[in-house]
């Protein structure tokens, strides 16, 4: 699945040449996400399964593993297929949330034909045609919980901007906060160790006792992108990168290597940060 709000909200900001935007996504990128979502979809099952959801509780867990990872894991599949019927013939993939609440209903009706011929395997007495529409609201609710959880999951993070060209530059709230020793030095990146942050610099790091989620919403006003969850990282910062395997790291001004999560690596590329 697309990434599109970091893509766009990076695009609105600079200019990003359009061989950039238009490059096709990686196998790498795509086949991650889709292992990750059908990870997921396992998981669900082995949730609902220990917990006898949908009146499943009076089988023995056995059984109930067997009917709810294979039918959640083949709902991903599903998912992952109506998903690319979507991205190909609407747009609502330029949100990311309303993209997830159109596949929880277009998916709903093939998704309640597997579920009922799936269930009526173990559970002859839903043979009958009048149980659909009590399968098609469950099915809906599973399918809108799904779709949520992987969109979290996969989306990348969040991104600041510096101000346009030829605007009033704001004071950077973040930048009110350094140590003395690192007045006036040019932020390179900010990560995360406990319950601190630590400040990378043209001076030097420290640390300073905030929350990384109140230090992005400060951050604004400077080029930059939470490239995982655990590490901010300023646009002029980045020198290079290195690849290992499928995972990519940022090399930064100073020496600090930031750590890219797998949902950032593309929206990053299409923004023409590497």
């Amino acid at each position: 699945m697309t990434q599109p709000e970091l893509r766009e909200s990076a695009a609105s900001a600079r200019q990003t040449p359009a061989s950039a935007t238009g490059e096709a996504p990686s196998a790498d990128s795509v086949g991650m996400i889709w292992l990750r979502n059908l990870a997921i979809a396992a998981a669900a099952g082995i949730f609902l399964a220990l917990t006898g959801a949908l009146e499943t509780g009076s089988v023995p867990l056995p059984p109930r593993l067997l009917y709810w990872v294979p039918i959640m894991m083949a709902g991903g599949v599903l998912g992952h297929f109506m998903a690319m019927l979507i991205n190909r013939f609407s747009s609502a993939s330029r949100n990311p949330w309303l993209f997830a609440a159109v596949l929880a209903v277009v998916m709903t009706i093939p998704a309640t034909l597997l579920v009922w011929a799936w269930t009526a395997l173990f559970f002859p007495a839903v043979r009958h045609l009048e149980v659909l529409p009590g399968f098609a609201m469950n099915v809906l609710l599973i399918s809108v919980a799904m779709t949520a959880i992987t969109t979290i999951a996969n989306r990348p993070g969040r991104v600041t901007h510096a101000p346009p060209a030829g605007a009033t530059l704001k004071q950077v709230r973040f930048l009110e906060r350094l140590p003395p020793k690192l007045k006036g030095a040019a932020l390179y990146a900010v990560s995360a160790e406990d319950h601190y942050l630590r400040v990378h610099t043209s001076k030097g790091s420290d640390l300073i006792l905030m929350r990384m989620s109140d230090a992005v919403a400060e951050l604004e006003g400077l080029e930059g992108a939470q490239t995982h969850r655990s590490w901010w990282v300023a646009r002029d910062a980045v020198e290079g990168t290195r690849r290992d395997g499928d995972r990519l790291t940022l090399i930064l001004k100073g020496g600090a290597e930031a750590p890219v999560s797998r949902p950032n690596i593309r929206p990053l590329r299409e923004a023409g940060w590497y």
